[in-house]
């Protein structure tokens, strides 16, 4: 079989996948089971100042019988004792050495404290940090967590500080709160960063209850903002992921990929947008820790199949695959077909192409049912038809050029050819 383990910035683990820094991670308990169960690795949850967490904490976001598409969490960082939590470390590097065990960090604001906090974690023997620049409830009010992951100026200054006194990997994780994740991407990386993370939760509101008219998590009545995350965030979280890959900067880094991954494929699809390993939360809190099984035995039938033996044989291939839109070729055409085989006359595709389309589908009254069939003059190939049918492979986009050379937007324009009826 292909060869799945994965070295991040030294830090070795035999497969790609760690657990996010997350309740999770927040205790010896939790992480020996996960390892039992066969995770790679693990990034602790958060420590830092003695902090209280609430009750509720946690909302979801449920869409069409499937439960947990987004979750919400207004939990703050580890509320144990720091005492414990290094001990607990400890022990669990001792009995599992081959894993790989990141701790996250989000000491006060000023250098003493995180210099303080970084030494007490390195006698641990832990193998890396990770800064939470990223926590966007809570921790802001006290300006830490995304206060300074949006502020590229401040999250310079303390990857600086910790760079001063670290003796092992950094990363830093980077809150999807901002228009851009370059921006302080790159002034972390200027600053030493090791490594980069993300995405960090989106702040959100899951829902109103509405006989109470209380957002939900509650207390007492109130709410707040929360952190979104689970596979609801996974295109936003490739998108960010992208733009870091592409940056002549940032992608100096190796990243480790977060924000939705819940199965061996979005794994690859992570890796293919240059994470070099992923980090997991949601998916184990609704499923537990055997879905690793079930990951790892994915991914590598995937590679074997592709023929790829190690994990960095495909990680980043797909980057440049993301382009600006002025750059597509306005020469390629897709045309809709609809397998009469297939078909279960349900009319889905007719009512989406007729009603917010292109009325493209013809509609052939029939006993006993009626039958659907594309007009291929007016299909401008949208993809719609195909996204509602609910039946595989029922629906097929056909490539048919309109002209066999490539031409982009600015091409079209100079040339000054006429726009089509589409």
């Amino acid at each position: 079989m292909a060869d799945i383990s994965a070295n991040f910035l030294g830090i070795k683990s035999p497969n790609p996948f760690w657990l996010a820094s997350a309740p999770p991670t927040d205790k010896q308990t939790n992480v020996l089971r996960a390892f039992e169960a066969g995770w790679g690795g693990v990034v602790w949850k958060t420590l830092g100042s003695q902090v209280k967490n609430v009750s509720s904490r946690y909302s979801a976001v449920d869409y069409h019988g499937s439960r947990v598409m987004g979750f919400n969490n207004i939990e703050l960082i580890s509320d144990r004792p720091l005492d414990i939590n290094l001990k607990e470390i400890k022990e669990c590097i001792r009995l599992f050495p081959d894993r790989a065990m990141v701790v996250s960090l989000m000491a006060d604001n000023n250098k003493e404290s995180w210099h303080e906090l970084i030494k007490k974690v390195e006698d641990t023997g832990a193998h890396g940090f990770e800064l939470n620049f990223g926590c966007p409830h809570g921790m802001t009010e006290r300006g830490m967590g995304a206060a300074v992951g949006q502020d590229p100026h401040i999250a310079k200054m303390v990857v600086e500080w910790v760079m001063e006194k670290a003796t092992i990997p950094v990363i830093t994780k980077l809150t999807p709160n901002v228009h851009s994740v370059v921006p302080t991407g790159r002034a972390v990386v200027e600053a030493g960063t090791n490594g980069l993370s993300l995405i960090n939760t989106i702040q959100s509101v899951t829902g109103i209850d509405l006989d109470t008219l209380v957002p939900n998590p509650y207390v007492a009545g109130k709410s707040v903002f929360g952190g979104y995350c689970g596979p609801a965030v996974k295109p936003i979280a490739l998108k960010f992921l992208t733009t870091i890959s592409q940056n002549e900067v940032t992608r100096r880094v190796p990243v480790s990929g977060i924000g939705g991954v819940s199965t061996w494929k979005d794994a690859v699809e992570f890796m293919l947008r240059g994470a070099s390993n992923v980090q997991v939360c949601t998916a184990v809190m609704k499923h537990g820790f055997r879905i690793i099984e079930d990951m790892c035995e994915g991914m590598n039938n995937w590679m074997d199949e592709k023929g790829y033996k190690t994990i960095y044989d495909f990680i980043g291939k797909s980057v440049n695959n993301i382009t600006h839109w002025e750059d597509l070729d306005i020469n390629y055409h897709h045309i809709a077909k609809i397998n009469q085989d297939n078909c279960i006359h349900c009319g889905l595709c007719y009512i989406a192409c007729e009603d917010t389309s292109h009325q493209a589908i013809n509609l052939d009254y029939g006993n006993p049912y009626n039958n659907y069939s594309v007009k291929d003059d007016d299909c401008v190939g949208c993809n719609l038809c195909k996204l509602v049918c609910p039946v595989d492979n029922c629906i097929t986009m056909e490539e048919k050029r309109v002209a066999p050379e490539y031409m982009n937007w600015i091409d079209f324009q100079k040339k000054g050819m006429p726009l089509n009826d589409h």
